[in-house]
């Protein structure tokens, strides 16, 4: 784990701003993180790698996270739109782009809007709302997706209710296999684990909670369109039942460019245990 190499915020045309970190050189080889649930732009990873494969990571925060203004109702569309103008912007060449968990879905819709040259999903989370996933998921997730399919605001006042760093902090703590607890209560991880948690809520937890209802929701995207290169990689060990049900089984078979990393000793925490892996195969892609 490092610290930025530069933070800021871009300017939209309808006047709200996005906020980003950046690791690595200035003049690298662009990657955008869409990070997990509940976090924000300060968690980056490969902090090890980046300036040595010449990789210039940005992670954003998504409206309503973090330094992000919020935009009330928006979708993966306007989601897509928003990564538009900051690659224009900040003149971002053949980017490329990494989904961690809850940030899958978002970096999908960048692929399949051809916002990037590739895209790497990690322990990402699946379109829980589709009927392959309809006798696969844990109770608690599958009453979350009818709740969204039912009345998708009354849904996402629920998830505001519950959006707490505290509380997602001890949800991830108890509920993780022991090899993902060992990575984030890891003194100087957790540290910057849970100061991208309070960022990611210094708004309020509006942010989270929409973020939470797009994630539970029908994806307006089919990932059969996404041509560009897309790895998809999940820790066989990973019990998280928030992510991929079938580990990206099903997922990687939609995708018509897809290759898809299970790794056999892995949990969820892949994307900081093997993150030199993940950036070269992905950068691999468009150099």
């Amino acid at each position: 784990m490092r610290e930025p190499a530069r933070l800021g915020r871009t300017q939209l045309l309808d006047g709200r701003r996005l906020g980003w970190a950046e690791w690595g050189p200035a003049d690298g080889t662009p990657v955008l993180l869409c990070p997990g649930a509940a976090t924000s732009r300060w968690l980056g990873f490969g902090g090890g790698v980046v300036d040595s494969t010449g990789i210039r990571l940005i992670s954003v925060d998504r409206p309503g996270l973090g330094a992000s203004d919020p935009a009330p109702g928006r979708t993966l569309t306007s989601w897509a739109a928003d990564i538009r103008h900051l690659i224009q912007d900040r003149a971002l060449r053949a980017p490329s782009a990494v989904g961690f968990s809850q940030g899958a879905p978002f970096a999908l819709a960048l692929a399949a809007n051809g916002l990037v040259n590739a895209v790497a999903v990690v322990s990402g989370s699946d379109e829980l709302a589709h009927p392959r996933f309809t006798y696969t998921l844990t109770p608690q997730v599958r009453d979350m997706v009818d709740a969204v399919a039912a009345d998708p605001d009354a849904a996402e006042a629920s998830f505001a209710s519950f959006g707490r760093a505290d509380t997602l902090w001890d949800l991830i703590t108890t509920t993780s296999p022991e090899a993902d607890r060992a990575v984030y209560t890891e003194p100087v991880f957790q540290h910057a684990f849970r100061r991208a948690m309070d960022e990611a809520f210094s708004q309020s937890p509006a942010g989270y909670a929409r973020d939470t209802v797009l994630a539970m929701d029908r994806w307006p995207f089919d990932p059969a369109d996404i041509a560009v290169p897309a790895d998809l990689w999940y820790g066989q060990q990973d019990t998280s039942p928030v992510h991929s049900p079938d580990l990206g089984e099903s997922l990687a078979q939609m995708i018509p460019t897809a290759t898809r990393h299970l790794l056999p000793a892995v949990a969820g925490s892949l994307l900081w245990t093997h993150a030199e892996a993940v950036l070269r195969t992905l950068v691999a892609h468009v150099r």
